[in-house]
């Protein structure tokens, strides 16, 4: 029986909807003796900026309880320098790539980033990383009493942002969105209103853990960003909900361990889902659950990944 794992992002055609989440993967390289990356549905590079990073200060990261947190600050070396050292190896390796790409406070960042890549053929797909919890923001909030926000917890801002990438570029277009907001669906309709291929949910969640002999944050900058099995739950119920809003595919991350994690986010209603912590872990857990898939489908008698997509009986 063929087991069918083809799916579809805007233009961007996947021979399986396995990819890998941005920041957890490098740019490949780094994993090129742990698995066969020609096998992966597509790579998401770690966000790049227009001008180098350094990112925030150490300590970045710490384990939590079924988690990870970080505050990582988008370390990266800035798009000359991604053009002229990471692109090469990327380039070669035959699958999608998609580039993520964020803004240090100005919008047009995001459009001058993406107008460049628009220019390179071997990129398949933008991702517009509007979502990341771990950098400070030039927009000052209006009153001392805000606090400042990302581009994604304002559906006016997401779509003004998403509306003038898509003025130049006609690469896919899939937007970042955080679970840090009252109502994950009216950001999604806004991103899909101003014209991205899909959406990516879920980013990391806010936290903050504590030494307590110390009395201070185990993380320098006080909060950084949870990820891992402990927001799974919230990932599949925003997905859940997101699925029901809109038409465009959803790619759906947070928390995925093994086969067992990613089917809960296809029946949920993702097209595809990316993994993240889990490459820390163990670096072939996307080899193993694109083995996993087949072998389900196959289980249940299932031809098309796709008929599972949305499939949940409530």
């Amino acid at each position: 029986m063929g087991i069918n794992l083809k799916v579809k992002i805007g233009k961007l055609q996947l021979n399986n909807p396995v990819m890998v989440a941005s920041g957890t993967f490098g740019y490949a390289e780094e994993f090129k003796d742990f698995i066969d990356l020609k096998k992966l549905g597509a790579i998401v590079t770690k966000t790049i900026t227009l001008k180098p990073r350094m990112g925030n200060p150490p300590p970045r990261t710490c384990e939590t309880p079924a988690g990870l947190l970080n505050s990582i600050g988008l370390e990266n070396p800035g798009i000359d320098k991604f053009i002229q050292e990471k692109l090469p190896f990327l380039r070669k390796i035959g699958v999608p790539l998609i580039v993520s790409i964020a803004s240090e406070g100005d919008s047009e960042e995001f459009v001058s980033l993406a107008r460049r890549l628009d220019k390179i053929p071997e990129v398949s797909a933008i991702e517009l990383n509007i979502s990341c919890p771990n950098i400070k923001s030039n927009q000052k909030p209006e009153t001392s009493n805000q606090s400042y926000k990302l581009i994604s917890q304002d559906p006016n801002s997401t779509y003004e942002v998403v509306k003038a990438v898509r003025g130049v570029t006609k690469k896919a277009l899939i937007t970042k969105l955080s679970p840090n907001v009252t109502d994950i669906t009216e950001i999604a309709q806004a991103a899909e209103a101003a014209g991205t291929d899909a959406v990516a949910l879920i980013n990391t969640l806010m936290g903050m853990s504590i030494e307590v002999k110390a009395g201070r944050p185990k993380i320098a900058m006080g909060t950084a960003g949870l990820s891992g099995p402990a927001i799974r739950p919230v990932a599949v119920r925003m997905v859940w909900e997101v699925y029901k809003k809109v038409k465009i595919p959803i790619i759906g991350m947070g928390g995925i361990m093994d086969t067992s994690s990613a089917l809960e986010f296809f029946i949920a209603g993702s097209s595809a889902i990316a993994v993240g912590t889990a490459n820390f872990i163990n670096p072939r857990t996307t080899i193993e659950i694109i083995s996993g898939l087949e072998k389900y489908l196959a289980r249940n008698k299932i031809k098309d990944i796709k008929e599972l997509i949305g499939s949940l009986k409530i």
